[in-house]
């Protein structure tokens, strides 16, 4: 077993001012694990996803980490996992990321010509990956490279795994978690899959609201027909999801799920004086969101509020069936939102 690093102040400059010295080295990790197009969709190549977990694995192995493997799961892209686990007595903390990405959607609406070739713009990385959650990956190495340069030891125990399909929903993921679960056994979880509040601002989030999804599909009729002919007395399977999504919503925004509200915790005080302290208002907030003129805030509560304590719908996708002059046999929608609000950020100025 190693000496621990010491934790002071001096200790953690020393390790700062390492990050800072090698920070055009971390880039260059970065723009490298970005420039595999690693789509963990279905109908996308699955060649990608795995050369990016080994990609990540060489990464691990290249800053220090020991026990470094590319873990499967039946189904599932790989998995890449390291360790350090030297500091005698010390606690271990549990870091992740993922390193599978999104479509890249419409690549003539991209400000780069090539999603997966990382551009630099006035000091930002441009490129699908770059912050979510490539980013998180350097994050972690960074910091355990930075403590084993300049001290040869890190403060604490450290287990590091780095998901596959996180973005596609990570189906694998409870049973990746029950068959690996003394390996990944830790005293905490640090996780790096989460954003700074702005520019400037560090923050730190605590918790999320959980996530239910639901698929509802009407159907009225064996087959299309046409509106002239039939439309009036023949019900329309896409007007009637509208009528079925409408009602779940009322005007001002809040949910009409009977029961949805009994256990969102009320704020405190001092939560309330907590949000209200943020570098924020309402307009910028509509900047940030991109909402057009003559649209409406809803809740009317604080948005911050609403966004992280409570509960909120969304309709994902709807669908219908194209037919000319027809009347759909069939409208499909998608909803989802949480079950329940726990969500708490708090922010710092520097």
């Amino acid at each position: 077993m190693a000496t621990p690093a010491p934790v002071d102040d001096k200790a953690i400059e020393k390790a700062l001012a390492h990050h800072r010295q090698h920070q055009p080295e971390y880039l260059e990790e970065l723009k490298k694990l970005v420039r595999i197009p690693s789509i963990s969709f279905e109908g996308f190549d699955k060649e990608q996803p795995r050369r990016s977990g080994e990609a990540t694995c060489d990464l691990m192995r290249r800053k220090g980490l020991t026990n470094v493997q590319l873990l499967e799961m039946p189904g599932a892209h790989p998995y890449a996992y390291g360790e350090w686990t030297q500091a005698d007595s010390r606690p271990t903390l549990l870091l992740y990321a993922h390193h599978d990405v999104q479509p890249t959607g419409e690549k003539e609406k991209w400000v780069t010509k090539d999603p997966f070739e990382p551009e630099e713009r006035n000091g930002r990385l441009f490129a699908r990956g770059a912050a979510d959650d490539k980013a998180g990956i350097l994050v972690h190495v960074a910091a355990i490279d930075s403590w084993l340069k300049s001290h040869g030891a890190l403060p604490v125990n450290v287990k590091m795994i780095v998901e596959g399909e996180e973005e596609a929903g990570s189906a694998a993921l409870p049973a990746f978690l029950a068959k690996h679960k003394k390996m990944l056994q830790a005293d905490a979880i640090v996780l790096t899959d989460t954003s700074n509040f702005d520019t400037g601002l560090p923050s730190i989030t605590t918790a999320l609201r959980g996530l239910v999804t639901v698929q509802v599909e009407v159907k009225a009729l064996k087959q299309p027909v046409h509106s002239g002919m039939w439309g009036g007395p023949v019900p329309d399977p896409t007007m009637a999801l509208c009528k079925i999504l409408a009602r779940l919503v009322a005007d001002d925004g809040s949910i009409a799920i009977p029961g949805i509200y009994d256990k969102v915790r009320p704020l405190t005080a001092e939560e309330k004086k907590s949000i209200a302290a943020l570098p924020t208002s309402d307009e910028l907030f509509r900047k940030q969101a991109g909402m057009l003129p003559g649209t409406q805030l809803l809740g009317g509560r604080p948005p911050w509020e609403m966004n992280w304590r409570q509960p909120s719908l969304a309709v994902n996708a709807f669908g219908a069936r194209r037919a000319t002059s027809s009347a759909r046999a069939r409208g499909r929608g998608s909803a989802s939102g949480p079950c329940r609000t726990w969500i708490s950020r708090k922010c710092a100025k520097n």
